[in-house]
């Protein structure tokens, strides 16, 4: 079952791909700057302290991120 926090993510995760892409689509930054933006993300979560509960959402947070580099900025985009 989801929850409004789990919804809150998924809300803000698509956003922040819109508002990425329309940055690249719109040639305000290109796809390279794009990845930075995205690994200095998943940096700043694989980095992370906290709790061991913290930790580890921190960690599948940066696998997300990861994961999103890996598979190219969108599904569109394939």
């Amino acid at each position: 079952m989801s929850t409004t926090r789990e919804h809150s993510g998924q809300a803000a995760l698509s956003i922040c791909e819109a508002l990425l892409l329309a940055m690249n689509d719109r040639g305000l930054l290109p796809e390279h700057e794009i990845v930075g933006v995205l690994r200095d993300a998943a940096a700043t979560h694989e980095n992370a302290i906290g709790t061991e509960a913290e930790t580890r959402d921190h960690r599948a947070i940066a696998a997300l991120i990861n994961a999103i580099i890996t598979g190219g900025l969108s599904p569109r985009r394939a």
